[in-house]
């Protein structure tokens, strides 16, 4: 697994690389000047599991901010910088626990030597990040067009420049919205490099479409061992990106916290509102300290042996309903009383 050989590089309170578990990362949407909607935000993202979070930093006062932001979360917070490098070293002074910039657009050498020293004297990591939207023009001239062979070479170029500036702890980050030249980048680039990886697939799109691009793009690398970091890049609120990622790590068998909800397509034998349960399920078991699959099951002829391989389950059907452990009928009860009887079910499991 080229996750497990990957270096070790601690973000503020966290670690990745080297086989750590995989991190989830999102963005805030917010003005960063805004400190009291960005915290706000950020306390939301953290609520849902989010473990690193990223800001943009565009001005002075949105590099200030930072001071204030960073006293109120409690998950490592990143600052987002393009072309200035006196937003990256400020950002820095006022507690960024990482820093992400293209070190081609920088400022040129010495400047980017001055950001470098900066995260050398706090240990701060940088994310290196190349976009396959914004590859150089002599890139896309020498391969013919945007493809993995180019981003890939961007991405060392850069890495080269900042450990030619005497640093090397680092991430890198190369993203495309083209899913098949995304992922032959990255099976590339892991052969070349042990700087742990940051993974996405950028500019996906909105809540429907960027969430199965995100979930073929991101699991084809994820199966593959590739990505220490990840964010599912949405076109909403940054919450849903956390809920996402989560989803994609737990059906590959990578995240282990929380409740999982399965529920059976609807069918002809359906008898109940089977998406309003299943909805209300997956509300109801947010934010549960328990790591358990629980199925919601349309009919009481094939739930139980549907739900053989969640923990505890429900089914319903014309009336009654069923409470299934491993699947094993446990009770039955009325149809109304199954989201009762699951949740007692949950809050004393193990008492």
């Amino acid at each position: 697994m080229y996750r497990d050989e990957t270096k070790v590089i601690k973000i503020g309170n966290k670690i990745i690389g080297g086989g750590n578990p995989i991190l989830i990362q999102s963005m805030t949407n917010t003005r960063t000047e805004n400190v009291k909607e960005t915290i706000a935000q950020i306390r939301r993202l953290e609520e849902a599991g989010c473990d690193i979070v990223r800001s943009t930093v565009p001005t002075m006062e949105a590099a200030k901010a930072f001071r204030e932001i960073k006293k109120e979360i409690s998950i490592p917070l990143v600052a987002d910088i393009h072309f200035d490098y006196q937003m990256a070293i400020a950002a820095m002074e006022n507690g960024a626990d990482k820093i992400r910039i293209n070190p081609g657009n920088i400022g040129g050498k010495e400047k980017l030597c001055e950001v470098v020293a900066c995260a050398k004297e706090r240990n701060i990591p940088i994310r290196v990040g190349v976009n396959g939207g914004s590859l150089e023009k002599e890139l896309v001239e020498k391969y013919h067009g945007v493809t993995p062979e180019g981003i890939v070479e961007s991405a060392l170029d850069k890495v080269h420049m900042i450990e030619d500036a005497g640093y090397d702890n680092m991430v890198i980050s190369i993203k495309s919205s083209n899913i098949p030249i995304c992922v032959k980048a990255h099976e590339e680039l892991v052969k070349k490099t042990n700087y742990p990886l940051h993974i996405g697939i950028t500019e996906a799109g909105t809540l429907y479409g960027g969430n199965i691009k995100s979930a073929v793009g991101l699991g084809i690398l994820l199966h593959e061992g590739i990505g220490d970091t990840m964010r599912v890049s949405l076109s909403g609120d940054p919450v849903e990106e956390i809920r996402s990622a989560q989803t994609i790590l737990r059906s590959l068998g990578l995240y282990h916290k929380g409740i999982e909800v399965i529920a059976c397509p609807t069918c002809g034998r359906t008898k109940i509102d089977l998406i309003g349960l299943a909805n209300k399920v997956e509300e109801m078991v947010a934010g549960m300290p328990l790591n358990l699959k629980v199925a919601v099951m349309g009919c009481v002829v094939n739930g139980p042996g549907e739900a053989k391989e969640a923990d505890i389950g429900i089914a319903g059907g014309d009336g009654v309903g069923l409470l299934i452990k491993k699947g094993e009928i446990i009770k039955k009860v009325p149809e109304e009383e199954l989201l009762h009887v699951l949740r007692y079910e949950l809050e004393h499991w193990n008492a």
